[in-house]
């Protein structure tokens, strides 16, 4: 009976005295998404106090260690909390999320990813929604419906080439403009491009897309796996021009002196990276935390220092200074089949797509 008191008096206290409450059983589901919702005026002090004495905040994530590790060695020294970074492809994040969380064991606190992977650990119930007072600076394209993940980088699919071959008079204005004779065997395509692939023909129309990308492959483009390796095929000289390479990847050459630039054709189709906080994290006051470090002005200042293209308005970054649109998820994780198929078809002779890394 008294247990059952304690539990309707909860209810009926105040915000901050919830809170606490729910401290003292931090790991339940239901303890967690008070902690991770509460936005009263001590909320800070007992995010950083609370994840202070939880100590670590286990992270998976896809981002490479020559980015993630910057970000992660920052919030160490702010804040005396380890990281606990385990790096992997988005599709091994998602399948060791769901292992794990399937054999009852619930070991991330934070799970960083691209977005079609983010949404598919949604739909596994591993993640809850939360609030950062950051969100007043990210664009509403970087929320799903649910709001159980946000957008903390993008990767833009734009087209890249090589200034010493191709002439200011002859760089495409439109996607249509790389049909012209004068670019046969000289586009490159990143292999595995089947979400960009599938959004774009979604874009113009299936009957149009479709009919685009069958005189595109006529073309005999170089098809090549890998984002990173096609954009420095760009800066060799190699290929003259990329139709889908991720301008952080072009922007990263130029910084080193290469002779490229990008250009976002219209519709620009952006493939968001997203963060989200774990349903049953064993420290979520130190996942709030990370994760409202990620999404802050500072942290995405790191993101962009990283050449990566950060989600937040607050910070200036001519990475995203355009009109753009997102992928919609439901391209990779419910129709996969068919846009894969037409994919394999039309550019690799019905072999199986190898995908990149990150």
């Amino acid at each position: 009976m008294h247990r059952v008191l304690v539990n309707v008096l909860v209810l009926f206290l105040s915000p901050a005295v919830a809170f606490a409450a729910a401290d003292q059983k931090a790991g339940s589901p239901e303890a967690n998404k008070q902690i991770y919702l509460y936005q009263g005026a001590d909320r800070d002090k007992r995010l950083v106090e609370n994840a202070k004495r939880e100590g670590t905040v286990v992270l998976y994530t896809s981002l490479n260690l020559k980015d993630s590790v910057p970000i992660t060695e920052k919030f160490e020294k702010k804040y005396g909390i380890k990281v606990s970074l385990w790096r992997a492809s988005s599709e091994k994040v998602v399948q060791r999320a769901v292992t794990e969380a399937r054999a009852g064991r619930f070991s991330p606190d934070v799970i960083e990813t691209n977005g079609p992977e983010m949404e598919a650990i949604h739909r596994e119930q591993l993640l809850e929604e939360f609030y950062s007072p950051h969100f007043k600076d990210i664009p509403p394209q970087a929320f799903p419906k649910h709001r159980q993940y946000v957008a903390d980088r993008f990767n833009f699919f734009v087209i890249g080439y090589n200034t010493n071959l191709v002439k200011p008079e002859d760089v495409p204005k439109s996607y249509e403009d790389l049909l012209t004779p004068k670019w046969t065997g000289k586009v490159g395509i990143e292999a595995s491009d089947v979400d960009w692939f599938g959004a774009l023909v979604k874009a113009m129309g299936e009957q149009k897309g479709l009919a685009f990308f069958r005189k595109l492959a006529e073309n005999k483009p170089q098809l090549r796996t890998g984002h990173t390796l096609i954009a420095e095929l760009v800066a060799s000289g190699e290929i003259p021009l990329a139709a889908s390479v991720y301008n952080h990847n072009i922007e990263r050459l130029v910084q080193k002196g290469a002779p490229v630039k990008w250009k976002p054709l219209p519709p620009t189709f952006g493939r968001p990276n997203a963060i989200g906080v774990a349903k049953h994290a064993p420290h979520p006051h130190a996942a709030m935390l990370f994760t409202d470090f990620m999404l802050s002005r500072e942290g995405q200042e790191i993101i962009k220092e990283r050449n990566r293209v950060p989600s937040s308005v607050a910070v200036d970054s001519k990475l995203n200074d355009f009109p753009y649109r997102m992928i919609d998820p439901v391209i990779v994780l419910d129709e996969s089949s068919k846009w894969e198929k037409l994919w394999s078809d039309l550019f690799l002779s019905g072999q199986a797509i190898k995908k990149d890394s990150e």
